[in-house]
């Protein structure tokens, strides 16, 4: 399940369950390399002199942040700077693999780590993609979220990718961890996760929003959109959190067009 480093023009789903415009590279090298203190799994392939690291959600990897999917040990912690950790992460085995500047893709969680790595590495990012995503936490965040957090209401079909990963106890366990660790942001001013980062964000960005999310409200990436200088904001009237997943192939067009567009001196 885990996808690292892609070339622009040869983008793939997270999932790799998606059928792009174009054809790619379809070698594949996997590791570890040890970031941080930690083994963290990666996986990459394409070519091109774009490249493209993905930002993965709670639990569900691109990369493998640590804690999660085969970055274990150690095992997932969310602490009050847990984006922060996964920002710095992201960046260093970027830079640990070689890679002078790169555009970052992130969804839900990765998108929020994606703000925090571009804010502080401006001079690193070109472009960023972010969908599901959020700067701060509200109150209506937080009820859809204790929602939720009791997986065994879920589908079974929402729940077996999980479960095959991490096993039922210790997803189940991981995920109310993740609904408590989000619920700190809450007491802070304003429900803060990166507010302030957003107005030091330089790099084009692109904010992709489902209007039928229902992990993430409509204020959102609005917010974000007035935030982010010269960000612009796509709606994708039938998309839902995972929209990367139902409409692959739009969303894949919609991305690489982005990332392929010049950027102006």
């Amino acid at each position: 399940m885990a996808t690292c480093l892609i070339s622009a023009g040869r983008l793939r789903n997270l999932r790799r369950t998606t059928t792009a415009r174009h054809s790619y590279c379809s070698s594949l090298t996997c590791g570890r390399q040890n970031v941080n203190g930690v083994d963290l799994y990666y996986e990459k392939t394409g070519t091109g002199k774009h490249a493209v690291v993905l930002l993965p959600g709670a639990l569900v990897v691109g990369w493998d942040p640590r804690g999660y999917g085969l970055s274990r040990p150690p095992d997932r912690d969310f602490p009050l700077d847990f984006f922060e950790n996964d920002a710095r992460d992201a960046v260093d085995l970027m830079r640990t693999l070689g890679f002078v500047k790169f555009s970052l893709l992130g969804w839900s969680d990765g998108g929020i780590a994606a703000l925090i790595a571009a804010a502080k590495n401006p001079a690193l990012i070109n472009k960023m993609v972010i969908w599901g995503s959020n700067a701060f936490v509200s109150q209506q965040d937080l009820d859809i979220y204790k929602a939720v957090c009791d997986v065994s209401t879920w589908s079974t079909r929402m729940r077996a990718p999980m479960e095959e990963v991490y096993g039922a106890e210790v997803f189940a366990k991981t995920w109310e961890a993740w609904v408590n660790g989000i619920e700190q942001f809450a007491h802070r001013p304003q429900g803060n996760i990166c507010i302030d980062l957003l107005p030091l964000i330089r790099c084009p960005t692109l904010i992709i929003h489902g209007e039928k999310d229902p992990i993430v409200p409509s204020c959102h990436p609005y917010f974000l959109l007035k935030h982010i200088r010269g960000s612009r904001l796509h709606l994708m009237p039938d998309g839902k959190h995972n929209l990367h997943l139902r409409f692959p192939e739009e969303f894949n067009n919609l991305v690489e067009d982005f990332l392929q567009e010049r950027q102006n001196d």
